[in-house]
């Protein structure tokens, strides 16, 4: 067995809407059945032995090898602990080659999951040990590691039940939420809104403490202290026991609490100062530990903090009921878990020495061993939930506290006896507000019930009924997908939005473009929608790129597929028919968003009109005969369609038909180009689809024009001496046939000469590569044939020959020429022109041809 090929499929995609790494798995002969292997599914039970079925029940067909290679990628993560149940196994045309693919929650794991599933069949065949409870730890391990923290995690968590979409920015938990201009990024806890100026008050423990003193909060006095000395001096000052700790601390690192001695002072100074330059000597107010959490204008949850602790039973030692503590399996190391594992560290010894106590004494039975100063949850202390009786007073204070620092969501730490009356009443006091607060004691308390802090936090930076999203119109199709993006695009700039578009030729944003080449694919898409400036975003789906990486969203408003035809790159990544490719163009359309989003489909291509089953959503058709079946069906039940009536576009459904006429449409010509008017109308239902009026549809359609600035090499028309250029990058058959059927439209003067410029990419296959010059031939007088700077694993000369071998029935064709050179090949055509004849030249290199031709133009 042999795996290669592993991709990371980051959205939705060819086999299903879940994440999932996918592998190409090739097999020998004796492995594509294991009944051939009679040893094997034993071996692999008997190292994994909680593996499911291998094969349902009810079924006898064979089992490869890459099918256990699946289960046992899935199974690991499962018992791993990771929410995975989705996985595939399918052959591919060439035998023994399958490709597998798994769900995975983290990339990082699901990649290793596969690493050790293939480790763990090959120990089964080769009857070697595999150690299973080390492989399922790593996978546990990286899954802590990488996966959101438990704060993070709660709001993603909101956001994704309120249908927002989110994006990791970075490995740790900084999160883009929704698209565009509309989009949210948080840190932890911490919003874009979070002031970084407010962000520094809070750190600053003494400048908080004269703000809110300044705005009537009860805090605890103290300041700031110089060395040892000092903090001796301020103790002495206040009188009383006191608090130091760290003026820039955090977590309640190096706080030290409850203080009277010298010698304590001086000590606690030394741990403040080495976490800080800069120690805070308060008086220490007696009393519990609150929290409380405010975001915006409310506070959300309240809990009651106690120190790490044990209770003696006079049998055990301070050491053993503390492993006895960390067995809990909700205590952690990390944050990962509601609760962390005690530590016996220098602080935690402090302590009981000054109990009188150390680690291997025996507490008697009932006695509370208090192991910290502090009662944070990051040193192993515990949270009770105490929201429903905070007094409304008590919590206005906090909230008062985080307004007053400009944090718009805090963690207001409290000293008081209880949070049932007002906090003057009882001398407490705020002793900190937190930026960044953990959310972890309000999610899961030790005690109590959580609270829905993850929602409150959405809440408060998405109003009621926002889901952060912007308009998204995705378009497939084999032609017409870049000039069809490139109208959509233009006719929403007329609504006034900004347009994020990705086309075949680069990355555009308010009309400017920001990245160049092929950008057809989900990268190109996720750079549009992080943009912060797009209003709506017109994104050409390429194959490449849901094959590759499946959708950059995860779904769309509008999904448009202009055609399938006859197909191109068939042969590819396992792609070899017209229905296989028809799979891959219709993920666009079955992520189209579920009841409001809208499938714009081309009736008259079968393949294409099929995708109409799959729809989550409703569906507009498009066709030149308003009466073919398809169209007729769906006008029957009042839905939408947009057909071709005389010199006219109609769109027409629901009670509603509007008229259009292609003279007000330049990019058809009247009407006389036929693939535009296809284009047209698919732009036409797209934007219809949008609820745009029909005044901006209409002035859309009147200002676009396909020139080389607003759709390079798409039939864009030139005058050459008397003659007419036209330049386009049609590279297929059915592209070719289009082209062809839009020359036969255009007037041209008797006895005037038609010419063609073509080369073949390729990575096509033999058939399409001879069919597009069997169709030029009966069309074209001259053909000249190029070989261009690329031809994609094909050998010299090799592509010229099966564009020669297709014009060997020409019927038009009279004179063939061969040029090695794209821009030798357009300049010869060039020469041999006369007035009133035709050059078809169908370009490879799009900028750099079209600049070719421009000069050539301004020198002519």
């Amino acid at each position: 067995m042999e795996v290669s090929r592993l991709r990371a499929l980051r959205g939705p995609n060819l086999w299903s809407r879940h994440t999932a790494i996918e592998a190409i798995v090739r097999c020998a002969d004796s492995e594509r059945n294991i009944d051939d292997m009679p040893a094997f599914e034993n071996g692999l039970r008997e190292r994994f032995p909680e593996l499911d079925m291998l094969r349902p029940q009810g079924h006898d067909e064979a089992v490869s090898m890459a099918q256990a290679l699946e289960f046992a990628a899935l199974g690991l993560q499962a018992q791993a602990g990771c929410p995975v149940t989705f996985s595939r196994t399918t052959e591919t045309v060439e035998a023994g080659t399958y490709q597998v693919v798994v769900e995975y929650s983290e990339e990082a794991v699901g990649r290793l999951a596969f690493e050790l599933a293939e480790e763990l069949c090959r120990a089964a065949v080769e009857d070697r040990p595999f150690a299973l409870d080390s492989a399922l730890l790593r996978l546990r391990e990286l899954d802590e590691d990488v996966r959101l923290g438990p704060s993070t995690g709660a709001i993603v968590y909101a956001a994704v039940a309120r249908n927002i979409p989110y994006r990791r920015l970075t490995e740790g938990s900084m999160v883009q939420f929704g698209w565009g201009s509309r989009q949210r990024r948080i840190q932890a806890a911490e919003t874009d809104r979070t002031s970084a100026v407010a962000e520094s008050i809070a750190q600053d423990k003494e400048l908080s403490k004269v703000l809110l003193h300044a705005a009537g909060v009860p805090v605890p006095v103290g300041r700031p202290v110089l060395d040892v000395d000092d903090a001796w001096a301020a103790a002495c000052e206040i009188g009383g026991p006191v608090v130091v700790k760290p003026q820039d601390g955090n977590q309640g690192k190096g706080v030290a609490v409850n203080l009277t001695r010298r010698e304590e002072i001086e000590d606690a100074y030394e741990i403040a100062s080495a976490i800080s330059d800069e120690v805070l000597v308060e008086r220490f107010l007696p009393g519990h530990d609150y929290r409380l959490l405010v975001v915006g204008d409310r506070m959300i949850a309240a809990a009651r903090r106690d120190p790490p602790l044990v209770v003696g039973d006079g049998v055990h030692s301070v050491r053993q009921l503390v492993d006895r503590v960390n067995s809990d399996p909700r205590r952690s190391d990390g944050h990962a878990t509601s609760l962390t594992r005690i530590r016996l560290d220098d602080l935690a010894i402090a302590r009981l020495t000054k109990a009188g106590l150390t680690p291997d004494s025996v507490p008697p039975r009932g006695k509370r061993v208090v192991l910290r100063n502090n009662a944070n949850l990051s040193t192993g202390g515990t949270a009770t939930d105490v929201t429903d009786d905070v007094h409304p007073e008590f919590a206005a204070q906090a909230v008062a506290a985080a307004q007053t620092i400009g944090l718009d969501i805090a963690g207001v730490d409290v000293v008081c006896d209880s949070v049932l009356r007002p906090l003057e009443e009882q001398g407490g006091g705020i002793v900190e507000v937190n930026a960044a607060p953990g959310l972890r004691m309000h999610l899961q308390p030790s005690f109590g019930k959580g609270r829905p802090v993850g929602e409150a936090i959405i809440a408060n930076m998405f109003a009621p009924g926002e889901d952060g999203r912007i308009p998204v119109v995705a378009v497939a199709g084999t032609n017409g997908k870049t000039t069809t993006v490139r109208l959509i695009a233009h006719i929403l700039e007329q609504q006034g939005l900004r347009i994020g578009m990705t086309t075949t030729d680069g990355v555009y944003v308010e009309g400017r473009r920001i990245d160049t080449g092929d950008c057809s694919g989900p990268k190109s898409a996720r750079n549009v929608l992080f943009h912060p400036r797009v209003d709506a975003a017109v994104l050409e789906t390429a194959r490449g790129g849901v094959l590759r990486e499946g959708l950059g969203f995860d779904r769309c408003d509008v999904a448009v597929v202009t055609n399938i035809g006859l197909g191109d790159h068939l042969g590819l990544s396992y792609i070899s028919s017209v229905e296989e490719l028809s799979v891959v163009k219709r993920v666009i359309v079955q992520n189209v968003r579920p009841g409001r989003g809208v499938a714009v489909l081309n009736a008259a291509d079968p393949m294409v009109a099929r995708m109409a089953d799959s729809c989550p959503g409703s569906v507009s058709f498009f066709a030149n005969d308003r009466n073919h079946p398809v169209m007729a069906m769906h006008r029957a039940q009042r839905k939408r369609v947009v057909y071709r009536d005389g010199d006219s576009l109609v769109a027409s459904g629901g009670g509603i038909e509007h008229r259009i006429a292609l003279a007000r449409i330049p990019l058809t010509q009247g009407g006389a180009i036929g693939f535009q008017v296809q284009n047209a109308m698919a732009a036409i239902a797209a934007a219809w689809a949008l609820e745009l009026d029909w005044q901006t549809i209409e002035r859309g359609l009147a200002s676009f024009v396909s020139d080389v600035q607003t759709a390079p090499g798409r039939f864009n028309v030139f005058d050459y001496r008397g003659a007419r250029l036209i330049a386009d990058y049609g590279h297929n058959p059915d592209a070719i046939q289009a082209l062809v059927d839009a020359v036969d439209n255009m007037a041209s003067a008797p006895g005037s000469m038609r010419s063609v410029v073509i080369s073949g990419a390729g990575d096509r296959r033999d058939e399409d590569i001879r069919q597009q010059t069997e169709i030029l031939g009966g069309a074209f007088d001259r053909v000249i044939l190029y070989q261009d700077q690329c031809q994609r694993g094909r050998a010299d000369g090799e592509v010229l020959a099966l564009l020669r071998a297709g014009l060997q029935q020409a019927t038009r064709t009279k004179h063939i020429r061969e040029i090695h050179g794209e821009f030798l090949a357009i300049d010869s055509a060039l020469a041999e022109l006369a007035a009133g004849d035709l050059c078809l030249i169908l370009i490879d290199q799009i900028e750099e041809a079209l600049e070719h031709i421009k000069q050539r133009l301004r020198e002519g």
